[in-house]
C-alpha cells in the first residue's frame, strides 16, 4: 500500500530541514538574529525619527494641515519614537540577558516546585506544571511591562490629549483582560498541550484543526460576551445617519443586521470603526469619537471602506494565509519538538517540555516570521487601496478623503513618513498616498489630483 499524503509531505518537507540539528548553535543564532534584528529596525527608526524633525509642512498636506496641527502631530511622533526606542532597548537587554541566564529553565522548576507544594504532583504532571509556569510568566511580564505601560498612556498619550483613562478603569483592565485570560486561557493550553501528546508524529494536523476551531469560537464570541465587559455598546439612534448606513448596506447588499456606537471616548480620543460576525448576521460599530469630528457623509465613506473589504474578501482571503502560515508553523515546530540539543541549548539538561519547545521553536522562527511580516504588510497596504477605491467608485471619493484628513488631524498621525520605515512597518498606505489614489480619475472622470 502506498503511502499516505500526509506521510508524503512530512517526508518531503522534513528532507528540506535535513541538517545536523545536534550541533546548531541555537543560543548563538537566536542572540545573532535578536541583535541584527533590532540593529536594522532601529536604524529605520532613526530615518523615520529625522523625518519627525522637520519644521516645514509637506507640499502635498499644505492645503489640508495647519502648521500648529503639523508640529503637534510631529511632537506626538517624536515621543513615541523616543519613548519605543527605550522601551526596544530595555526588551533586548532583559530577553538577552533572560536567554544568556537561562531564566526560562529556572522559572521551569520553580513552577515544578509551585506545583509540588500546591499539590504534591511531580514533573510526570507536565500538562499542569505547563499551565503553572504560563500564569508565573504572565505575572512576570505583566510587572515588567506595567512602567511602559503606564508611561504611555498617562504621560504620552495624556500630554497631547489622548487619554481619557482614570488610573482606577486602566487597572481594572488589566485585571479583568488576566481574568478573562485566565479563563480562557488555561484550558486551552491544556487542550493544546493535550493535542500534541495524543498526536503523534502528524500531530501538527491535529493541533492546526484544534487551532482553527478555537479561532472560530473566538471571534464569535469576543464581540458579543467579552468587548461589551470593557466597553459600552448602544444601537444608533434612529435618524438621518442610521437611515443613510442602511442603505448603503443595501444597496451593496451587505447583511446588516445590528448597529452600534461604541464608547470608545472612555479611554483614548482615537477614533475607529468596524464590522464583524458570520454570514448573514453582520454587525457595524462606530466608535463615539468618529461620530463627534465627522459628518453623516464621512462617516459613510468610512463605513464604504471597511466594506469594501467585505466585498473584495479581504478578511476571508487574510484569515485563509493566516491558517497556511499556522499550519506551516506547527509543521516546522514537529520538526524540532524531539530535539533534545534544543532544549540542551537553552539550558533543559534534564527535561523536554511540550510548552517550552514550542517557545523555544518561536525563537528560531523569528526571522522568517519577520519576513512574512514585511510581505503581509505589503498585502494589507494594497487592500486598503481597493477598499479605498470600492468607497470611490460608490460615488464617495470627496467624503472618504475629507473624512481620512479629519481622522489623520485628530489622531495625530504621520504627516511626513521616511517611505522604507513606512514600507516596512506600516499595514497601511500613508496619507498622501491614498488621498492621491481616491482622487485620481478612475475612467475619464475628472478629479482633482492632491499637489
Amino acid at each position: 500500500m502506498g503511502a499516505s499524503p500526509v506521510d508524503s509531505i512530512h517526508h518531503s518537507l522534513g528532507t528540506l530541514l535535513d541538517y545536523n540539528k545536534d550541533t546548531f548553535p541555537y543560543k548563538e543564532f537566536v542572540l545573532g538574529v535578536m541583535f541584527t534584528v533590532f540593529l536594522w529596525e532601529e536604524y529605520l527608526r532613526f530615518r523615520y525619527y529625522r523625518k519627525l524633525c522637520a519644521t516645514e509642512v509637506p507640499k502635498a498636506l499644505r492645503e489640508h494641515v495647519s502648521q500648529e496641527t503639523f508640529d503637534k502631530a510631529q511632537a506626538y511622533g517624536r515621543d513615541k519614537a523616543r519613548f519605543g526606542f527605550v522601551e526596544t532597548v530595555f526588551n533586548l537587554v532583559q530577553n538577552a540577558l533572560s536567554i544568556v541566564y537561562d531564566f526560562m529553565p529556572w522559572l521551569w522548576n520553580l513552577s515544578g516546585e509551585v506545583m509540588f507544594k500546591l499539590a504534591g504532583y511531580g514533573s510526570e504532571y507536565e500538562i499542569t506544571q505547563s499551565i503553572i509556569f504560563f500564569v508565573l510568566l504572565t505575572v512576570f511580564s505583566t510587572i515588567i511591562s506595567l512602567p511602559f505601560s503606564l508611561y504611555q498612556t498617562f504621560v504620552i498619550e495624556e500630554r497631547h490629549g489622548f487619554n481619557k483613562q482614570t488610573l482606577k478603569l486602566f487597572i481594572s483592565d488589566i485585571i479583568k483582560g488576566h481574568l478573562i485570560g485566565g479563563v480562557i486561557g488555561m484550558p486551552f493550553l491544556a487542550g493544546f498541550l493535550k493535542v500534541i501528546k495524543l498526536g503523534g508524529e502528524n500531530f501538527y494536523l491535529y493541533v492546526w484543526l484544534f487551532m482553527v476551531a478555537f479561532q472560530l469560537i473566538m471571534v464569535s464570541i469576543f464581540p458579543t460576551f467579552i468587548q461589551p465587559l470593557f466597553n459600552k455598546f448602544d444601537p444608533l439612534p434612529e435618524g438621518e445617519l442610521r437611515t443613510m448606513i442602511e442603505a448603503l448596506a443595501s444597496r451593496i447588499s451587505f447583511p446588516l443586521t445590528k448597529l452600534f456606537v461604541i464608547d470608545g471616548s472612555k479611554r483614548s480620543g482615537h477614533s475607529n470603526a468596524y464590522f464583524y460576525g458570520f454570514f448573514k448576521n453582520k454587525r457595524i460599530v462606530l466608535y463615539d469619537t468618529l461620530l463627534e469630528h465627522s459628518n453623516n457623509e464621512e462617516v459613510c465613506a468610512t463605513l464604504a471602506h471597511e466594506l469594501g473589504h467585505w466585498a473584495c474578501n479581504h478578511t476571508i482571503q487574510m484569515l485563509v494565509f493566516a491558517q497556511i502560515q499556522l499550519f506551516a508553523v506547527f509543521f516546522l515546530f514537529s520538526q524540532f519538538v524531539n530535539n533534545k540539543a534544543m532544549y540542551t541549548a537553552f539550558g533543559f539538561m534534564d527535561s523536554t517540555p511540550t510548552l517550552i519547545g514550542f517557545l523555544l521553536f518561536q525563537f528560531l522562527y523569528s526571522p522568517v516570521e519577520s519576513v512574512l511580516q514585511f510581505f503581509v504588510n505589503m498585502n494589507s497596504r494594497r487592500n486598503e487601496f481597493q477598499a479605498d477605491a470600492y468607497a470611490r467608485d460608490l460615488g464617495y471619493a470627496r467624503p472618504l478623503a475629507s473624512g481620512l484628513v479629519k481622522l489623520q488631524l485628530k489622531n495625530l498621525g504621520t504627516m511626513n513618513p521616511d517611505w522604507l520605515h513606512s514600507m516596512y512597518h506600516r499595514s497601511h498606505p500613508e496619507l498622501v498616498e491614498r488621498l492621491n489614489a481616491i482622487l485620481t480619475p478612475a475612467r475619464g472622470s475628472k478629479v482633482e489630483k492632491v499637489e
